[in-house]
């Protein structure tokens, strides 16, 4: 059976440093960043706002995404933000209401 996969992007109270990661599960993910578990990076430049995420079927759907998704220039991925989340606030609390976000 397959797994869904998510690829997401966490980024800092200024939003001028953008973390872009993939999981199985979002929502155990969030919990794991906010509880100081998530990566090195985050830890490092204080990403704790969720500000996107794609779903897909697959989590080597969502590894080929992120994959893609790294080669790209920051004005492209800010511009993916910006067409969801203009206001690039953090969409973590809406996860965890989503039943359809693992």
């Amino acid at each position: 059976m397959e797994q869904k996969g998510y690829v997401y992007f966490m980024t800092n109270g200024n939003n001028n440093v953008l973390y872009v990661g993939v999981t199985n599960s979002l929502k155990r993910r969030m919990v794991e960043h906010s509880e100081g578990r998530g990566s090195e990076f985050t830890k490092n430049y204080k990403c704790s706002k969720l500000v996107y995420y794609e779903a897909y079927p697959s989590i080597e759907q969502a590894i080929a995404r992120e994959k893609q998704i790294k080669h790209f220039k920051r004005e492209w991925k800010n511009q993916l933000v910006e067409k969801i989340n203009p206001e690039w606030t953090d969409i973590s609390g809406e996860i965890v209401l989503d039943p359809a976000v693992v």
